[in-house]
């Protein structure tokens, strides 16, 4: 089969590899679309924590079962199913704690990234995976929908963090793909006044199809003024950094009014440190959640969002290629113009 390796930073060539095996409780998946993700893009340009390199990357998939282990009795061959790139093991402290999104044996088997994921005709889902967040695709539900079942666990894993009351104003930094989830979920929940932040007017027009209310280009104006003005002086309600940057996080405590709840996001680089106002979070009563991965709660519940349809999934999209360019996805997603990639099989 083809399988687009990640050798290193800067190193990814398409393959020949052989077609996977299922064992004991896994199930192999033939891919029929793969979505790109801005962590793909960092991966290629720097590296990761969690890569372990060769691997074959891609974490946002869909498809049609090609073959099942011993014990596998919830799917069966030819059955369209979707997956999210993870599973917790069950037993650790955090999952008996009851944060399973922080399992201390998660690494063992995310796809993409320790071992090998969906930028290839197919891809093998070891027995947690398939036991805990394999779902089949229910009819009237698009591939390319269910491919982003992943993605929008993580949002869905960040609005559960918070409340969203109806009538709120809510400021999300960030207008790329996991922004855009957040902009289009916090309208869901009952947003009154939906903000964006971006520096990219191509983004921050894409913000204002998919739901927000108003957009700010960071480059141009103040954001933190701007907030203000728009919401009696006070600040949002809810904020959401979407970036990753130090800068945008120590922004977004600004952004938010007393009492309100801000949501760190996006992850920054491992060793960085982000500076903040003492005063403003102690005395303005600040909730600061910082929100990582997701758990098998939030993906059942976002699958449901999927099957909803009161998501604009699809204009995600921006376009496709197949396999034999992802070299492609990885410059076009750099320009800063293109949401997500499909890449078809």
């Amino acid at each position: 089969m083809k399988a687009a390796v990640f050798y290193g930073p800067g190193s990814v060539k398409v393959v020949e590899r052989d077609k996977p095996e299922p064992g004991q409780g896994e199930v192999v998946v033939k891919n029929v679309v793969a979505l790109s993700c801005g962590t793909d893009l960092k991966m290629f340009m720097r590296g990761h924590p969690k890569a372990k390199p060769p691997v074959v990357m891609g974490h946002e998939f869909s498809g049609v079962v090609e073959s099942i282990g011993d014990g596998v009795n919830l799917v069966k061959h030819g059955d369209r199913v979707v997956a999210v790139n993870s599973a917790p093991c069950g037993h650790c402290v955090y999952c008996k704690l009851g944060n399973p999104n922080l399992c201390e044996n998660l690494d063992e088997s995310i796809l993409g990234f320790g071992i090998d994921g969906a930028y290839a005709e197919y891809v093998k889902l070891p027995q947690r995976v398939a036991s805990f967040n394999l779902y089949k695709i229910k009819d009237g539900v698009e591939y390319l929908e269910a491919a982003m079942l992943e993605p929008l666990s993580c949002v869905v894993r960040a609005h559960r963090l918070v409340h969203i009351d109806v009538g709120d104003a809510v400021a999300v930094i960030g207008s790329g793909p996991i922004g855009l989830f957040h902009i289009m979920l916090s309208g869901l929940r009952g947003a009154g006044k939906v903000v964006a932040i971006d520096v990219v007017e191509e983004r921050l027009d894409f913000a204002a199809r998919l739901g927000a209310d108003i957009t700010i280009n960071a480059s141009k104006e103040d954001a933190v003024q701007r907030v203000k003005d728009l919401t009696d002086g006070l600040g949002a309600d809810v904020v959401v950094e979407a970036v990753g940057r130090t800068d945008t996080w120590e922004r977004s405590l600004n952004l938010a009014r007393k009492g309100g709840s801000v949501i760190l996001f996006g992850g920054c680089p491992s060793g960085t440190s982000a500076n903040f106002d003492t005063y403003k979070v102690h005395y303005g009563e600040l909730t600061v959640v910082g929100s990582f991965h997701h758990t098998p709660q939030d993906v059942i519940r976002a699958l449901r969002l999927i099957e909803s349809k009161k998501l604009r999934l699809r204009d995600l999209v921006t376009g496709e290629v197949k396999l034999d360019n992802i070299l492609d996805v990885f410059h076009r997603l750099k320009e800063g113009k293109d949401i997500k990639i499909a890449i078809r099989f």
